[in-house]
């Protein structure tokens, strides 16, 4: 769905505490989601979209209305993604979308939390036989405009004396298309978006991502300014996922796990306590999230893992007790 940037009107947004209704009137989530990165938001062969952003889609309305198949998406380019969410086109932005803070306060938007922790890199064909960013003074690279890739890029090229041209295009298959065909001597996103479009290439061998880290990039879900109820489902539908991991609760054993004697776990399935009622949604939401949708870890392994076409490791986006960053706040 293309959005002009005439829609860019704070008049036309949700306003504060009437989000979450107006879901659960029109009886589904309308996600804003990449036009296409494999492994975080893409449309399979069968047109089913997929990938650990759509997932975080997918646990929201597990949570709201227990039934993660209550979902729409809204493919959004780099620059579309704040307008569609700024005039209400989408409810909440599940594209891998940098928490900063100016997006936090300029944008009448925030930040709901953090679901993959990554790093802006750079990419090459192997037979320039570059091994380092620092080789690459008088470069031309793609890059997709109205990101913070595109300042960052500028950034680390200035701070080590070094010239590059950017080469600007909106589309990432385009950019893609653009660096292939030689038009750019390199290609730069976020670190998980080099390796999964690398799987897309003809020969990935041929390609090869730079060791330095141009900076850091917390991607996640994103939802507009005051309206806290709505900003609290869906942080909550995340750390749901973390804390099931944590407490090793799977979509595969979560009703044996009802019986367990653990209070935590008690807690976080709704046997015991109203975990659901400060949310104003049922006490069984996170029950719901983790059995139609998995832990964290789950959605992590299925789409983007070692066990997936993505072959990405945890790295900073395991749990915090295996040296990660992925931290659930307590349920309770």
């Amino acid at each position: 769905m293309v959005i002009g940037a005439s829609v860019l009107c704070f008049g036309t947004a949700v306003h504060a505490g009437e989000t979450l209704d107006a879901v659960k009137k029109k009886g589904f989530v309308q996600c804003g989601v990449h036009t296409g990165l494999p492994g975080f938001g893409i449309a399979n062969s069968q047109g089913v979209w997929e990938g650990i952003d759509v997932d975080m889609c997918k646990a929201i309305a597990a949570a709201v209305f227990g039934d993660a198949t209550k979902y729409k998406t809204t493919p959004v380019t780099t620059q579309q993604r704040f307008t569609a969410l700024q005039s209400g086109e989408i409810d909440v932005l599940t594209r891998n979308t940098t928490a900063t803070l100016t997006r936090d306060t300029t944008l009448g938007l925030m930040s709901a939390g953090i679901n993959y922790y990554d790093s802006q890199g750079i990419m090459v064909k192997k037979e320039l036989g570059v091994t380092s960013a620092k080789e690459l003074d008088t470069a031309t690279v793609c890059v997709q405009p109205g990101t913070t890739t595109e300042l960052n890029l500028a950034d680390w090229f200035r701070a080590n004396g070094l010239k590059f041209t950017p080469v600007v295009i909106n589309s990432p298959d385009e950019a893609m298309r653009s660096y292939e065909g030689g038009r750019c001597d390199a290609f730069t996103t976020d670190k998980s978006g080099l390796a999964t479009v690398r799987t897309t290439l003809p020969n990935p061998d041929d390609h090869v991502i730079l060791p330095e880290d141009f900076s850091k990039e917390p991607l996640g879900p994103m939802v507009r300014q005051g309206d806290d109820e709505w900003f609290m489902v869906v942080r909550w539908a995340l750390n749901a996922m973390l804390e099931a991991e944590e407490y090793g609760i799977t979509s595969q054993n979560i009703d044996e796990m009802l019986k367990s004697e653990n209070p935590n776990v008690q807690r976080i399935l709704g046997v015991t306590g109203e975990i659901g009622k400060g949310l104003g949604i049922d006490n069984k939401w996170a029950y719901n999230v983790i059995k139609q949708v998995g832990n964290y870890g789950e959605s992590f392994e299925r789409n983007i893992g070692m066990s997936s076409p993505m072959k990405l490791e945890r790295g900073l986006n395991a749990q915090w007790k295996d040296g990660g960053l992925m931290y659930g706040w307590p349920i309770r």
